[in-house]
């Protein structure tokens, strides 16, 4: 429970921590092939809504669903909000997806479903996943 409660604390304060991470990359050249800051928030908006956020109702809707691999690319909406604008809509987004976890109760942290390349994941699962695809895209910003 408390490594639990740790990844969800890492988890809510990312948006945080990326914040700063792509302030301070923000105008340093982008290594080609690479996405910008501005870019890689908004990938890790879709990646809360498409995957994270969908996966959770799935969970909670109906037994055993099945998942398939998604990296989803940037989140193409709003485009005009430029990188303060982006980071503030992570806040937001991330924030549902750390209060759809919190909102869970010991059935709901326990449901299962299958992923195509980990296998069977309960709740918790779900979580190591975001959090280490948190991880992941923070290096992308150093």
């Amino acid at each position: 429970m408390a490594e639990r409660d740790d990844r969800l604390g890492r988890l809510a304060g990312f948006a945080d921590v990326v914040a700063a991470a792509a302030r301070s990359a923000d105008g340093r050249p982008t290594p080609e092939g690479e996405w910008t800051p501005e870019q890689v928030a908004r990938h890790l908006i879709a990646v809360d809504i498409e995957v994270h956020q969908r996966r959770l109702r799935e969970l909670a809707a109906h037994d055993d669903p099945s998942w398939s691999w998604q990296e989803p690319g940037p989140w193409p909406h709003e485009p005009d909000l430029g990188l303060d604008g982006v980071l503030d809509r992570f806040a937001v987004v991330r924030a549902e997806t750390v209060g759809m976890y919190q909102a869970l109760d010991d059935a709901g942290w326990s449901r299962t479903g299958r992923h195509a390349t980990f296998g069977r994941l309960d709740a918790d699962g779900l979580l190591r996943l975001a959090v280490d695809h948190d991880q992941e895209h923070l290096g992308g910003l150093s």
